[in-house]
């Protein structure tokens, strides 16, 4: 006969141990966390809190010359129809808004409106469709304003977009 040893298998860490491991990796997760939210949040200013419509007027104040300081300005723009590039049949209409650094002459919105029309005509339906269809559209927008207004136009606003 052969001589067959009896072999115990090997146990593992008590479950008091296995407890207490939990405990200290969790306490190390929460520690680490807390630690890095607090790093990447002191370099933040709260962003300032824009004044009420009905207080939009007392805003401004005069500067030394009696003249009253210039801030941002909101252009809307004429709303845009027209047929997208393919398919041919799909129409859009588009209303935006200009947010001007400063106050610039009306014959700028309009050449910025003629600007985003014409870039609209060669859209295709593919590229905005989706959520980042969207945001690529909103951007090129932005890029063609801020061109063609030699970068006084800070944001275009989007108010309304059909698509039929």
């Amino acid at each position: 006969m052969a001589n067959v040893e009896q072999v115990q298998p090997k146990k593992g860490p008590s479950l008091v141990i296995q407890l207490a491991m939990l405990l200290a990796m969790t306490g190390a997760a929460v520690g680490m966390g807390w630690l890095s939210g607090g790093y990447l949040k002191q370099g933040e200013t709260p962003a300032p809190v824009p004044a009420a419509p009905e207080n939009a007027g007392t805003a401004e104040k005069p500067a030394e010359g009696g003249k009253a300081v210039a801030g941002p300005t909101l252009v809307p723009l004429a709303a845009i129809t027209t047929n997208l590039a393919s398919p041919s049949d799909v129409w859009i209409r588009l209303e935006t808004s200009l947010l001007y650094d400063a106050p610039q002459p009306p014959e700028m919105a309009e050449q910025i409106q003629q600007d985003l029309l014409a870039y609209v005509r060669t859209l295709k339906l593919h590229q905005i469709e989706g959520a980042s269809g969207y945001q690529h559209l909103k951007a090129d927008l932005e890029e063609r304003a801020a061109l063609r207004s030699g970068g006084h136009v800070k944001q275009v606003l989007i108010r309304t977009m059909l698509l039929e």
